[in-house]
Formats: structure tokens, sequence, C-alpha cells
């Protein structure tokens, strides 16, 4: 069989239900032009479908999938002038705030404007404060420039300012030598995976996710051959944690792997809670239980809109429980991509590593010096979230404004997003309690599936691609991300601006009419 019909016959992975389900995708589209045509050269190649590492073949990221290729080929065709019956593509598959028209914060731009070229330091007319923080950064980079490779788990001063943050957080210390820069909380959170590959027993490693979850773990965990052990959100108390439901997964996933860790998405990606702290108690018992391994994705601790909900950080909930949950083994992660920062393409994060056994960060911190070190300019950034201006230096003002007007509109639109879902016929969507998502539930009629099996596709993958050939609008199917047997779901941000947000959910709801008609 040659490698491109191999190629045409690999299946997605995609999640579901009890776990992943195959459906054939057309791979081809992803490739160059010339690989394609020139297929049958292939068979001389070194790396072929046939020796190609299997993990990466099995490896699938539905956030930026076939709907997004297909998405940026409608774009192409708009500029060169195709007719369709909209004018341009809505990107509202990927929380990317700036993207999607989010100004940047100022202080966090001049900050980096003036270590990115030093000359204008004393030249521009900004506050003082930006100007001594850039010198500060500049004097801990190791050439004195944002050029120069810096210590492989980031500039110390900035370390030291991170721990400052989550002191003043949590109200508990925290020791800058478990804080680690990465670029980007991803980075950071394949890097704690890492270390959980192995096989023992003869069965592999197993990582608990929640379902729905953040395609990152499904992705990452097929990458390493870790085995991926899902246990549902119950979405009918708000996506909240059933210890039962989580009991449930472990033991069932016993009989093939090793269940060594369990990741905690809160608040919520693609499901928008934000977790109680009786929950988040009981999932820490759970953990302890069991000799879990915690991995706390925080990155969205900005992002709490609802009233009467409020972020509490694992760190805090474990140290406050006292012994023996004070002393479990916890990785914490947080990014300046998300918050009210949206500072995605910078790449800039951190992770806090708890009780970890000092031999075993030791070999951690080897690893992560195997990729030298995070951006430069990403970790500048990381200073100025944790470091923000104080009230009375010259930048508050503007900077206090600037955060609080990004999250009172992010506030908004959370609301408007739900309430004009909940208003549609066919749709039921939870209050977006936190973090930059809906992921309403949708009623698809019995003919929808059944065009959807003609095409080869999911239902709600068939949706989708439907309204986004239709309208232009471009969102993630539910199945990407893991959804309950019989139920069918999509992530939509919610950053489109007001007035963009506006048109797209009345774009939305003409769709959707339509087609309830058309498959009625």
């Amino acid at each position: 069989m040659s490698s491109m019909k191999m190629i045409s016959r690999v299946s997605s992975r995609v999640l579901s239900g009890k776990g992943l389900r195959s459906e054939p995708v057309d791979l081809s589209i992803l490739l160059p032009r010339n690989i394609y045509t020139n297929h049958r050269t292939m068979a001389s190649k070194a790396i072929t479908m046939e020796n190609i590492n299997p993990n990466v073949v099995k490896l699938e990221y539905a956030v930026r999938g076939p709907l997004v290729t297909r998405a940026a080929e409608i774009e192409k065709e708009l500029e060169k002038g195709a007719k369709k019956p909209f004018k341009r593509v809505i990107r509202a598959n990927i929380g990317d705030a700036h993207a999607m028209g989010q100004v940047p914060i100022t202080f966090i731009r001049q900050v980096l404007s003036c270590i990115a070229n030093p000359c204008i330091i004393d030249k521009v007319d900004y506050p003082e404060d930006v100007k001594q923080r850039a010198r500060d950064i500049l004097a801990a980079c190791g050439g004195k420039s944002v050029g120069a490779y810096t210590a492989s788990h980031g500039i110390e001063s900035i370390r030291r300012h991170v721990a400052e943050y989550i002191a003043r957080r949590d109200g508990h210390p925290s020791d800058w030598n478990n804080v680690c820069l990465v670029g980007g909380a991803s980075n950071g959170i394949k890097n704690c995976l890492q270390l959980l590959v192995n096989t023992i027993g003869g069965k592999p490693s197993g990582v608990m996710i929640p379902i729905p979850q953040y395609p990152l773990y499904s992705a990452s965990l097929a990458e390493y051959g870790l085995s991926q052990v899902g246990y549902y959100l119950d979405e009918s108390a708000q996506w909240g944690l059933d210890p039962k439901e989580l009991e449930r997964a472990r033991e069932e996933a016993l009989k093939s792997c090793n269940v060594r860790a369990i990741v905690v998405i809160n608040p919520g990606n693609p499901t928008g809670q934000v977790l109680t702290r009786e929950n988040i108690e009981a999932i820490i018992r759970f953990a302890n239980k069991h000799n879990l391994f915690i991995f706390a994705d925080e990155v969205y601790q900005d992002n709490v809109y609802a009233e009467g909900s409020k972020f509490f950080s694992f760190k805090k909930v474990m140290t406050e429980m006292g012994e023996p949950f004070s002393k479990m083994e916890l990785a914490s992660f947080m990014s300046i991509s998300k918050g009210y920062m949206g500072e995605c393409g910078l790449r800039g994060g951190w992770m806090e590593l708890v009780n970890l056994e000092p031999q075993v960060q030791a070999n951690l911190y080897k690893a992560i010096s195997a990729m030298l070190c995070p951006s430069s300019l990403g970790q500048a950034a990381v200073d100025t979230v944790a470091k923000p201006p104080a009230a009375g230096e010259p930048s508050y003002e503007l900077w206090i404004k600037e955060k609080t007007e990004v999250l009172r509109s992010l506030d908004r639109r959370a609301k408007m997003i739900a309430d004009t879902f909940n208003a549609m016929e066919g749709f039921s969507c939870n209050v977006v309690q936190g973090a930059m998502y809906a992921f309403p539930q949708i009623a698809l009629p019995p003919k929808a599936i059944e065009a959807a099996k003609k095409e080869g596709k999911a239902p709600d993958v068939y949706y989708a691609f439907r309204l986004l050939e239709q309208t232009g609008i471009c969102i993630v199917p539910g199945s990407g991300f893991g959804q309950r047997p019989g139920t069918y779901h999509f992530r939509t941000t919610i950053l489109p601006q007001p007035d963009l947000l506006q048109e797209m959910l009345d774009i939305f709801r003409k769709f959707h009419e339509n087609f309830t008609k058309e498959h009625a």
C-alpha cells in the first residue's frame, strides 16, 4: 500500500462517550501541495507512514483541526473574490483574545518595547516605573539584552516576583526555587507529563483528565504513549465533579494501566465552570487516597464572572486542609495568554512545583535545560503580570482601568452568549462562570444525524461544517473535547468584541432555524 493511500485511510481519533472512536479523515488537506502531488516518490523516503512514530499519527488537536484548515481556505477564497453568503470568517474556535480585537495592556507593551529596544528608554515619554522595570529586567538578562539566553528555568528575579504573586494570592508562602518559567503553560504541562512515561508491571501510566477536556491533554497523552483515563463532568450540576465518577473512572482504568495522576482545569475549558471549594477538597481527598499527582491547570484564574463564583487555587486549599493533604505533590500552571492579558503570541507562563521529591524536581529541571530557555520577551511579560504597577505608581491608574474594562466586557459577553443560546430552540447552555468559552448542548434532529453518517462525519462535526460553509462562523465540535454518548455540543469563545459577537449570534440563530427546518 502506498504511503498516501495510508494517509487517506488514517483515522482521526475523536473523543466521545467512553473513549475514542475512529472516523475517516483525509489528512492530505494538511500536507504541502508538492508532497501530495508527488506521492509516488514517497517509498524512497527515510520516514514513511509505515515507520513513522505511531503516537504522532494518533495525536489529534481539535482546536486546530480540519475545520480550522477549511476556515483558512475560505478566507483565501474571499480574498480572491469568491462569492459566499457571508463577507468574513468569524474565528470563534480558539481563545486568542488579541486576534479577536482585544487591545493590549499598555503597561505590558511599554515595558516590552523598552527591553526590546533599550536605546528608547531615555527618549520616550513613558512613565518612570515602566522605564525602571525595563532596566531591571535587562540587568537580569545574561548579556543585558533580551537576545541573550537566560537560565533554563527562567530569570531569577522574575521567578521571585512570581512566588510573591502566588503568596499574595493564596495567603501562604511560595518558594521561588519551585517556580519555573515556561514558554506558555502548555510547555510546562507537557514537561511534567513526561515524568510519567514509564511502564510498570507491564502496564503504561494513566492520567485522569476531565471529559470534556482541553485537547492539549488527549494529544499529549497520545504523543507520549500515556493512557487516557476520562472522568465525566456533570453538565446538570454546572459541570461540577462527582467523586463517585472519579472512583468509577479510576477503577475501570486499572484493568489496563497504572493510574498515576489527575488533571483538573479550573476555571474550566471548554466548559466555563468555576469549581467550588468543596469540589476542590473532594478532588484532593480522592487524589490523596490513591496517591495521585495533581495537575492544576489554573490559567483562567483571572477570568471569573458569575456572581457567587470564586477562584481557589489547589495549592491554597491543600495547604489549608492540613496534613496529610498539605504534603501532596502538585504542579500548578499559569499563563499570560489568558486572563485580562491575552498575550498568546508571546508564549509566557509559569508552573509552581509543590512537594516534589528533590531528585525528581532536579531531573525535571535537567530535562527542561535541554530546551535552553523560554523566550526572554515572554518572561518579561510574565514579570509585568506577576508584579503589576502598585497603587501610587505612575502606571497604576491606567493599568487598573484597562484591566477592569477587559474583564467587565468579558463578563457582559459571557452573559450575552449563554442567554442567546438558551433562547434558541434545541439549545441548552450552562452559565459561563469563568474562562473564555461556552459549551452548549444541542439537540440535533434524527435526519441531521443520518445525513452526518452518510458523509462519514460525527453529527456535531457535520453541524459545524455546515455552519462554517453557510455563515463563515468557525466553532469546535464537542466530539473534539469529549462528551457523554448521545449528546452533542460545540465550543465557542466569548472573545469576539460585543458588536461582532452580537452579529455572530444573530447569524447563528438564523442558521440554526434553517438547519432545523431542512432536517425536520
